[in-house]
């Protein structure tokens, strides 16, 4: 059974490593991230959020679904991990 989990375990990794050829080298300026989304971001962020700091109006407004369902896979990691540590004091 190790070994089955090993082998997975190392697919996985070699397919993840495998699929990240395709992104756009770290910190290129002409990547679709920097040259479309980032712009509007910075251009439109106040106007539309009307709120002065432009993190808090990415994260609150613009990423709210995403930052709020990251925060609940982070709080039942924690119950989680919590449960099977967790002792039985009988």
């Amino acid at each position: 059974m190790k070994t089955f989990a090993l082998l997975a375990t190392l697919a996985t990794g070699i397919l993840l490593l495998y699929g990240t050829r395709d992104f756009a080298p770290w910190g290129d300026p002409a990547s679709p991230a920097s040259s479309h989304v980032s712009r509007v971001y910075i251009e439109r962020a106040v106007e539309e959020t009307h709120v002065p700091n432009l993190v808090s109006a990415i994260l609150g407004d613009y990423r709210s679904y995403d930052t709020m369902f990251e925060t609940v896979v982070i709080y039942c990691a924690g119950l989680a991990v919590v449960s099977v540590l967790r002792r039985n004091r009988s």
